[in-house]
């Protein structure tokens, strides 16, 4: 286990969201199905959960109420300005950096704003820490959708100006009208996707990052940054994107009409050939994530005659059976990534490098809210032992 990235360790305390090998995510106690009934909606706009409730669950724990999912929504309405060296740095990034370098970048530079770091170099008393960091966080999770929108509109929209805040929109509905897009479905799937994506216990990179880097007392904009570069990594939340390019490679390559044999010699050479199925297998899961599930509900709902859509579920019926015949997966089912993609270039956002910095906006719920904890609980800088091979040796009483 020390050898293979701390796989299964247990050595960490996160109240927001336990990840069960059989259930699933639980925020709270709560499944994601259990959410999608008892969270607050954007009522006769949508169906779907508003990200402002789940956060009201995750820092609190209780299921809010209407008016204080709404309470949410209008806070990060308010909170929403970016400051103008912040945007003047947008807007002067080269075409090709990548949207996730932007978006880190961002939210490091947006720490001129910390009040933690302005309270701390004033000498606050540290159990007023938490307030401080609620407060870092409130802002940095309202400003994020607005970060996002220049980034996209600068590398696909010609530099056009996001649209204004309207305080009579959810902080998600706003956001799409950043980037231009206008459809209601749209807006309810990204409604779903900030909700499930938000949270995956505490041992996951972009998670566990931010409160090692928030251990030392860094600030949280500094600390979700930090969690963002790792949310870059392929392994982590960039195989979104690799799951969309392994699904159209595999159109392009066998047309439009694909049988179930021609499926699995398809994946059957993709194994042989030393790569992976990308979207398949998980760390710590070992059934269906039920990020999958809800997602292909809303597409047997939405769009179910997509071709995509039915690829993707051909693959689902198929690849499952060859993992667990190669034997080398530990979980042959489908993890969130399996189907994010499909739904995103159904509704016109096509662009894939752009799919993580999504991610990244619906993860800081999370670890904002594990954040703020952290510093209510006083908890310590994180500093674990290691061990070097000879003294491992020696403890086992290996020769």
């Amino acid at each position: 286990m020390m050898y293979g990235g701390m796989r299964g360790i247990k050595g960490l305390v996160t109240e927001t969201s336990v990840l069960d090998p059989d259930e699933g995510i639980r925020f709270r106690g709560y499944s994601i199905p259990e959410c999608q009934k008892i969270l607050p909606t954007a009522g006769g706009k949508g169906e779907e959960p508003l990200p402002e409730g789940l956060f009201w669950l995750l820092v609190t724990g209780q299921v809010p109420t209407q008016a204080q999912a709404d309470s949410i929504t209008q806070e990060w309405n308010n909170r929403a300005a970016l400051p103008n060296h912040v945007i003047t740095m947008l807007n002067n990034f080269p075409s090709n950096l990548h949207p996730m370098s932007q978006f880190s970048a961002a939210i490091t530079a947006l720490n001129s704003e910390s009040k933690f770091a302005k309270a701390y170099a004033e000498g606050v008393n540290k159990k007023l820490y938490w307030e401080y960091t609620y407060e870092d966080s409130m802002d940095m999770i309202a400003k994020l959708p607005t970060v996002a929108a220049i980034i996209y509109n600068n590398l696909y929209r010609d530099g056009a100006t996001p649209a204004a805040i309207d305080n009579n929109k959810d902080w998600t509905a706003n956001f799409v009208k950043m980037i231009g897009f206008e459809d209601p479905a749209f807006v309810e799937l990204m409604r779903l996707y900030f909700t499930i994506h938000s949270d995956h216990e505490g041992g996951n990179v972009s998670a566990h990052t931010t409160h090692l880097v928030g251990s030392a007392l860094s600030d949280p904009y500094l600390s979700f940054a930090a969690g963002i570069n790792g949310l870059a990594g392929p392994l982590h939340g960039l195989a979104n994107q690799e799951v969309l390019g392994w699904v159209t490679k595999l159109q392009e390559e066998l047309g439009g009409e694909v049988s179930d044999d021609q499926l699995r010699n398809f994946i059957w050479n993709t194994l042989k050939s030393g790569q992976v199925v990308p979207g398949y297998g998980h760390a710590v899961l070992r059934k269906t994530d039920p990020r999958y599930t809800c997602q292909r509900e809303f597409a047997l709902k939405h769009l179910p005659n997509d071709p995509l859509f039915k690829l993707v579920s051909q693959i689902y019926k198929v690849v499952p059976d060859i993992l667990i015949e190669q034997g080398k997966a530990k979980n042959p089912w489908p993890n969130v990534d399996a189907h994010s993609g499909v739904l995103l270039q159904y509704y016109k956002l096509t662009q894939m490098n752009y799919y993580t910095v999504l991610f990244g906006v619906s993860r800081a719920l999370g670890c904002m809210a594990s954040l703020i904890w952290d510093r209510a609980l006083g908890l310590p800088i994180e500093r674990p032992k290691s061990f070097d091979t000879p003294g491992l040796k020696k403890l086992v009483g290996a020769k």
